[in-house]
């Protein structure tokens, strides 16, 4: 026992952008003296779905967000809570209802520059935040905005200018913009208790695909624009005596994200005014998860990926190639928190892990939901990220060093061998359990894979994911 928490000791002086050499053959080798990052949570952005889902029966909600909490379901401890901007009233029912269904037209708060703020909005996504932090209290929230109320846009719509490749929110509205997204942290705060962790006040901002009646709310920011609003909204921040940090810039992929945070670098004053750093990763290389780790640590900030969902492939093939997105952006990028986008949707089994009627008020668990808590359920808040050795493998210590957390993946169509080596740990393994998610297995438990000296030799079954949880002597 004294020289697994000697190993882990002299680990902890090791440095982050240590990166071994990853292969996908059927060698892993674990090793606990390469230690990354801390988990701090999985989670999810509420809206859309929220917004629908908090309108339903209290008891339906109840059992939603239970599947999504509960420590051994999803585990999800992190959630975003969308301040939406509201589209001009004249366009209810509309493009984005054609767009991306009801739920895409959220609510805001305020109807013109001189109406009062309108509290009893947003009621559905409310509900939900208020009804997680009730069943855990260790959440964490983020208030991110898509848009700016329709009244302070240039287009006077809330889902972009009439050319998408130019801001739409007017400078002139950029003071009251800012005062309109701490109104309602504060609001939040005074009312219901809510201490957003984060501020976010730009989502996917230097993407070319927000256009005037689009299909969902968004704004395009120039790198410029976007620190402009950040040189304001800090000290207003600041002012309010909250807690909440501020974070950007929630870029849509990691080639955007690399190229709005290296102009906040050169900018010399903006890294300093943000608590946060965020991007999401609908696409990237692993030698831009690289470049992202290596920008990340000369912040010195934390790092969230914070919103993502599937490239390709449909069902569960969709769902595990979801789940290589996730081991590579651990792995390499090392975020301390990982979110996806929707947790319900009505027309897939890709971007969701419950399948929805908004209507009827029904839903059902899909495959995705099983596939997620392979990760969510096992590797728990606290633990952190060691080196494996392999892309298709990803490791995780618990804090007392104690409880050693192993996920396989394989997204082939064959099964494959792999050896699992934990020669580099100098204690005795005391037990092992696992679980598999497969084409028919739900995060099932199955006999235990048998040890031999320090090494488990494991047949990947096509198209699954399993998880290894390791008691250390």
């Amino acid at each position: 026992m004294k020289n697994i928490f000697i190993s882990l000791m002299v680990a902890v002086s090791l440095p982050l952008f240590v990166q071994a050499k990853a292969t996908k053959n059927g060698h892993a080798v674990i090793d606990p003296a390469l230690r990354y990052q801390k988990l701090e949570g999985w989670g999810s952005s509420l809206c859309w779905w929220a917004a629908q889902v908090g309108n339903w029966d209290e008891k339906k909600v109840d059992e939603i967000v239970d599947l999504i909490t509960s420590p051994d379901k999803l585990n999800m401890n992190i959630f975003r809570y969308n301040i939406g901007g509201g589209d001009d009233p004249a366009h209810a029912d509309g493009h984005m209802v054609k767009g991306k269904g009801k739920r895409a037209e959220m609510e805001g708060f305020k109807d013109s520059p001189t109406a009062p703020y309108n509290w009893e909005a947003d009621k559905g996504q409310r509900t939900i935040l208020l009804k997680i932090r009730e069943k855990r209290p260790d959440a964490v929230f983020e208030a991110f905005s898509n848009s700016a109320p329709y009244w302070m846009t240039y287009s006077g719509c809330a889902a972009g200018n009439e050319d998408p490749l130019k801001d739409n929110l007017k400078p002139e509205y950029y003071e009251m913009f800012c005062d309109y997204l701490l109104d309602v942290c504060k609001h939040y705060k005074t009312t219901y208790q809510i201490d957003f962790k984060t501020l976010e006040p730009f989502n996917e901002s230097f993407s070319d695909y927000w256009y005037a009646e689009g299909s969902q709310e968004g704004c395009h920011f120039e790198p410029e624009s976007q620190m402009k609003i950040i040189r304001m909204l800090y000290p207003k921040l600041k002012a309010t005596g909250l807690n909440t940090l501020l974070s950007a810039s929630d870029e849509t992929n990691l080639r955007q994200f690399l190229t709005v945070q290296k102009a906040y670098q050169t900018a010399g004053d903006i890294w300093d005014k943000l608590g946060q750093l965020n991007t999401h990763t609908y696409s990237g290389t692993n030698t831009e998860r690289e470049e992202v780790r290596r920008l990340i640590r000369q912040s010195g900030k934390p790092f969230w990926q914070s919103e993502t969902g599937p490239s390709k492939g449909q069902g569960l093939e969709s769902n595990l190639l979801l789940a290589q997105k996730l081991f590579d952006d651990m792995r390499i990028m090392r975020p301390q928190a990982w979110l996806d986008w929707q947790l319900m949707e009505e027309g897939n089994n890709e971007w969701c892990v419950l399948r929805g009627n908004f209507k009827t008020q029904e839903y059902k668990v899909i495959k995705n939901l099983y596939v997620r808590m392979q990760i969510t359920r096992f590797f728990k808040q606290g633990y952190t990220f060691i080196e494996t050795g392999n892309a298709g493998t990803l490791a995780a210590l618990s804090p007392t060093g104690k409880e050693l957390v192993i996920a396989v993946l394989n997204t082939t169509e064959t099964d494959s061998p792999l050896v699992i080596d934990l020669d580099k740990f100098a204690g005795k393994i005391a037990s092992v359990s696992n679980w598999r998610t497969s084409e028919t297995e739900d995060c099932q438990s199955f006999q235990a894979v048998k040890v031999k000296g320090k090494k488990l030799d494991y047949t990947r079954p096509a198209k699954s994911l399993t998880t290894f949880v390791i008691n250390l002597k």
